[in-house]
């Protein structure tokens, strides 16, 4: 960002330009430095234009826009269906999704309010995605004035999660637009697809919908970006996943773990205690299964799939005295039991249901940091418990 940053003291030296012309300049250098790793396709595209930092911010990135439109393009065809397909998206924004989305089908419907937003889409798409049409008014109002939702049609309707004042919102309803009031209108589409923040209630805005969706909860690198609700046909089944980047823009490996809130209620699974302590001993391993899979709330189902042990009903850390080849998640082997001193050690801190922060335990045991090895802090059983590993 320095180079901006100089760039922006020069004004001088471009005259020729008006005020207008040298923000949108600035903004263009920024935008494109900032969403380089983030959007790598548009990096590469000569004359994209790029909106402002927040808008840049917001958007999806590039994994995450070729995992929906991998989804939706996994969706079954009905039978019934004929003529050419439809997509629309109802809060367009930057354009990511539509744009990496548009490539299935015949004819698609950018729609967003902000006007400098649209005027930026139809910069971008007019070159690069040409059947893309892009209307500059409220989703309510484009669904009252266009006929393109039927039976051969996807909606995407990604709402906005702050208030007129800026205030974060965790309802469904209190989303702009509100989609639960809009659903009427749309239940004659083929396929409904919603992206959801995390921080939403999934189980209340199922609950509010009173549709059957499937819930995909979808991270990068085991930091969970977004929720995807799906519509299906039958009984809601949850997907969590886990996105890991290759060296091809175009590629990615994705770790996936998919259930039913019914298979985690009657699912059982063993629990640490006196009786199998073994499995904490030196050459065991520690597991932990990646965001997505903890978001989703499969605590016990994991280890009963996996074959593993809980250290604690509430600490969703596994053990077992074997490697589990494929698990969806981090793996350690333990390399010393019970911890008490950590002198001439060094190593990384994590901790899992501990009464101290890894910052606060640092400091008690007076350690650097060391990628080879992590000192995990959990209960095991019914005491709190510090284990020496090692990744595996």
């Amino acid at each position: 960002m320095r180079v901006v940053e100089e760039l922006a003291l020069q004004r001088k030296r471009y005259p020729h330009l008006t005020d207008e012309e040298w923000r949108f300049m600035l903004q263009q250098i920024e935008g494109r430095a900032r969403t380089r790793d983030k959007l790598p396709t548009f990096a590469t595209i000569e004359n994209w234009w790029y909106p402002v930092r927040l808008s840049c911010e917001q958007c999806s990135s590039e994994l995450t826009a070729r995992h929906k439109a991998k989804l939706i393009g996994n969706a079954a065809e009905p039978p019934q269906v004929r003529g050419k397909r439809v997509f629309v998206d109802l809060t367009g924004g930057y354009g990511v999704d539509t744009y990496f989305i548009s490539k299935l089908f015949d004819e698609v419907h950018y729609v967003d309010r902000n006007e400098e937003l649209c005027r930026i889409a139809r910069h971008n798409f007019s070159t690069y995605r040409p059947h893309i049409q892009v209307h500059n008014t409220h989703a309510e109002k484009f669904l009252l004035e266009n006929k393109a939702i039927g039976k051969n049609c996807t909606v995407f309707i990604d709402p906005a999660r702050r208030d007129q004042n800026g205030g974060k919102v965790f309802r469904l309803e209190d989303c702009e637009p509100n989609v639960v009031t809009l659903l009427p209108t749309l239940r004659q589409a083929r396929q409904i697809v919603l992206k959801l923040s995390p921080m939403l209630d999934i189980t209340a805005a199922l609950r509010s919908l009173q549709m059957e969706f499937d819930v995909h909860i979808v991270a990068v690198k085991n930091e969970v970006k977004e929720v995807l609700l799906v519509q299906s046909i039958d009984s809601t089944k949850i997907h969590a996943t886990n996105l890991l980047p290759t060296a091809s823009p175009v590629a990615y490996e994705q770790q996936d773990f998919v259930f039913t809130q019914e298979e985690e209620r009657l699912a059982c699974c063993a629990m640490y205690s006196h009786e199998n302590a073994h499995l904490a001993n030196i050459g065991g391993y520690v597991y932990e299964p990646n965001a997505a899979i903890i978001k989703a709330g499969a605590y016990k189902l994991v280890a009963n799939r996996y074959g593993l042990c809980k250290m604690a009903p509430h600490t969703h850390l596994y053990i077992a005295d074997h490697l589990v080849e494929g698990f969806p998640g981090r793996v350690w082997q333990i390399v010393e039991t019970n911890v008490k001193s950590a002198k001439d050690i060094a190593a990384n801190i994590m901790t899992r249901n501990y009464p101290l922060t890894p910052e606060q335990l640092r400091k008690k045991l007076k350690i650097k940091d060391n990628d080879a090895y992590t000192i995990i802090g959990a209960r095991l059983g019914d005491k709190p418990t510090l284990l020496l590993c090692k990744k595996v």
